[in-house]
């Protein structure tokens, strides 16, 4: 059957070249790529691979994508067609699935040749010689290109050519100092316009405003010998008076109504409100005037520094109240000392008060479906001083399609109503901001209506106040020092009691709980989109009811009370590491460990069911359905299914592993390994076999499987299929099952396939 498969590819292959050919232009050839052949000097101390490869960065253009040695792509370009219309299904397929090809006469290889030659010799390699040809085979047409490498020059020495200005000594001793660039090195142009930047930008935090990095010349002398050469700086003469001199902040102005109608921008600070050494002109009063005295960052007199103008620019923006931010620096005229300058932001605001209504149809994991309906108000200046107020309020239908939960439909009511503030919200204490990235603090108050239709109705009510602030790009923080909720369980039917007889435990999903808790969480990221390495780390503690036990003297289960209803105690703690690796080019390997403590005691034998912990369906472990596994060794009976909401338990162990391989720009691929498991604390749920023990690592759930994400742009779709390979409520020395693979038998098929369809990665 492979062997079939095979020909077949190379007989479509063979068919799909022929159409290729049949499409191109008179005359032309299709481009099929470049090959290097290098030749170097014996001096010479990297590889001809290495060469060769640092070469083909100058090849231009790139070659089509090819499969088995044949343009797929290109004959899927001739074969859509073009279309008269921009927009359409044509277009869209020809965009997604075709690529016009690259044909023979874009290439001239003598041209090339000299790019490449020219590349060499802005790193290094003085004397390299390149020559370019081109092969033709057929209907293709290939370049080859011979280079003659010679050895690479270094840097023997950086001097300064300059006058006794403060200018040029402070861009010397920085550079020294500081400098990217350093004898011994390897010569790059790269790096010397590198360095050229960076001095700009050291100048500009140092009050030069005026000054550019093209004011920096940089000389290399490569006739020193010894294949070395000597770098000289220095400043052109012919620059502008006023990029020799730093500059100092005279007026600082803002405009919060300013209108992009306007045909020119007002610069008269007549009538405007002085606070903080600022001026505020804000003839509609919508805006209290602290707001920007906290949003600009910095204050006459001061140098000026494009590091306080980028971060009082991102604060500005970050408020969200404001379409538009533009900012003019303007020499004062007017000022004894010539070297002062007038700042005026101009600020466009946007729609303050918006409502938006929401229509959401959804299937989940737990054999149910629904629809849900969202109504959200919104006004961005409540207290104007940029504060976010929002209103939402929701209703929710979820429909049982499993045999097991028929007629035993869901509904959900709720409210809630938050507050985000753009600064620390603290009576009376004042905390010291970040400059560049402005602290949030939410409040939030919520209340939700949920009824089991034939068993029992919740009401849950919320109260959350906390912080969000970050002291860099890659670190956040957020601490609630208040994050209550209350849950009060009424209106259970005769049925569910007639079940309690049977099934005792399922009388713990209705008990009435009060959560008195807080918590602080710390985020960290690295790494960039293209960057070879992505990291991401998150870490919590969470806490609730020490302080009241501590109060009350609680020592065993729900033994005390607050406003006649126990409250839960327990501290719980969470580790989420993700690390991501770019292999090749289009293919990434990707990585997740999590880790859940939960520690219930005193009142508490076990976590409340809104902090358990989850395991299984489409961001877990995808060869197990959601309420399909754990804890532990235990495997959940339809009455679990029927009257849990949510199977958890108090400890968790996850791992993610995944190959992610990019076929278009839209589409993608993934080959996934997971394993993991939950466990209780205690007994009461499910059991000794629920229950963490020292053997936990022989209870771990193990599945594999294959996926497919399309990015849609707006948002991402994934489709992946799991198989399970360990599972452990089987008996032990049976819970690996790779032996019962059967891809031929429905009735595997059946209960091992597991399809999971979701949106966004699942890590």
């Amino acid at each position: 059957m492979n062997r079939n498969y095979f020909l077949g590819l190379i007989l479509m292959s063979a068919i799909t070249s022929c159409s290729v050919n049949r499409f191109l232009p008179p005359g032309e050839k299709l481009y099929k790529g470049a090959r290097i052949v290098v030749k170097k000097s014996s001096e010479v101390k990297e590889s001809e691979k290495e060469l060769a490869k640092q070469l083909k960065l100058a090849v231009k253009p790139n070659r089509n994508k090819f499969i088995l040695g044949q343009p797929y792509k290109v004959w899927w370009w001739y074969v859509i067609g073009e279309s008269k219309k921009e927009k359409g299904l044509r277009p869209f397929l020809r965009r997604k699935l075709g690529e016009a090809p690259v044909l023979s006469s874009r290439i001239n290889a003598n041209a090339t040749a000299e790019n490449i030659q020219s590349f060499m010799e802005n790193t290094g390699y003085f004397h390299t010689t390149v020559r370019g040809d081109t092969l033709n085979s057929g209907y293709f047409t290939k370049a080859i290109y011979t280079a003659n490498v010679q050895p690479q020059y270094h840097i023997k020495s950086i001097k300064w050519i300059k006058d006794s200005s403060d200018l040029l000594n402070l861009l010397e001793e920085h550079q020294k100092r500081r400098g990217i660039i350093k004898a011994g090195d390897p010569y790059t142009l790269s790096n010397i316009s590198a360095e050229r930047d960076r001095l700009d930008l050291y100048l500009k935090n140092r009050g030069y405003y005026y000054f550019n990095a093209d004011y920096l010349m940089a000389y290399a002398d490569s006739s020193i010998g010894n294949r070395q050469v000597d770098l000289y700086f220095n400043v052109k003469k012919n620059i502008p008076e006023q990029a020799k001199y730093p500059y100092y902040i005279n007026n600082i102005a803002v405009f919060p109504n300013y209108s992009l109608l306007k045909a020119q921008m007002d610069t008269s600070i007549s009538g405007a409100v002085g606070i903080d050494r600022l001026y505020i002109k804000d003839s509609t009063k919508k805006f209290k005037p602290k707001l920007f005295s906290n949003a600009v960052t910095y204050r006459p007199g001061s140098l000026y520094s494009s590091r306080s103008q980028n971060s009082t620019l991102n604060r500005l923006i970050s408020l969200g109240t404001f379409k538009f931010v533009k900012n003019r620096f303007e020499a004062d005229k007017d000022s004894a000392n010539k070297h002062w300058m007038n700042v005026y932001y101009y600020l466009t605001p946007a729609k303050m008060k918006s409502l938006q209504s929401e229509v959401d149809g959804f299937i989940k994991e737990n054999n149910s479906v629904g629809g849900q309906i969202s109504i959200n108000w919104k006004n961005k200046n409540l207290f104007r001083g940029a504060e976010l107020l929002t209103l939402k309020t929701y209703a929710a239908l979820e429909i049982p399609y499993a045999d097991s939960l028929s007629n035993n439909n869901t509904y959900r009511l709720g409210g809630e109503t938050s507050i985000k503030f753009p600064y620390y919200a603290i009576p009376f204490l004042r905390i010291k901001e970040n400059n560049f990235y402005p602290p949030n603090t939410n409040l939030l108050i919520g209340y939700e209506l949920y009824r089991r239709q034939l068993y029992y109705t919740k009401n849950l009510f919320r109260l959350q106040y906390d912080f969000t602030w970050k002291t860099n790009a890659n670190n956040e923080f957020t601490f609630a020092p208040v994050s209550l909720s209350y849950l009060n369980a009424s209106d259970i039917t005769d049925s569910f009691y007639r079940q309690v007889i049977a099934t005792p435990e399922i009388l713990f999903s209705v008990y009435s709980e009060a959560i008195l808790g807080s918590y602080f969480t710390y985020t960290f990221n690295k790494g960039s989109k293209r960057g070879k390495n992505k990291w991401h780390f998150n870490a919590g503690i969470d806490l609730s009811g020490n302080i009241a036990g501590l109060v009350s003297g609680a020592k065993s289960f729900r033994q005390k009370e607050i406003f006649n209803t126990p409250f839960a105690q327990y501290v719980k703690t969470d580790f989420d590491l993700h690390y991501t690796r770019k292999l090749v080019k289009n293919v990434e390997w990707a990585n997740r460990i999590q880790l859940g403590i939960g520690f219930p005691y005193s009142n508490s034998a076990l976590l409340p069911f809104a902090k358990q912990y989850f395991i299984g369906g489409s961001s877990s472990i995808r060869g197990f359905r959601v309420r399909n596994l754990g804890p532990g060794t235990y495997k959940p009976t339809l009455i679990d299914q029927r009257f849990f909401q949510l199977i958890g338990g108090d400890y968790k162990f996850l791992f993610n592993s995944e190959i992610r391989l990019s076929i278009t720009s839209s589409l993608s691929t993934t080959v996934f390994f997971d394993a993991g498991n939950i466990w209780t604390k205690d007994t009461l749920l499910f059991g000794k076999q629920g229950q963490l023990s020292k053997n936990w690592f022989k209870e771990l759930a193990v599945a594999s499987g294959i996926g497919v994400r399309y990015d849609a742009s707006v948002v991402l779709i994934r489709v992946d299929i799991g198989v399970p390979l360990r599972k452990p409520y089987l008996p032990d020395g049976q819970r690996w099952v790779l032996k019962q693979i059967d891809f031929g038998s429905s009735a595997w098929r059946r209960e091992n396939l597991i399809l999971n369809i979701a949106l966004g990665l699942p890590f």
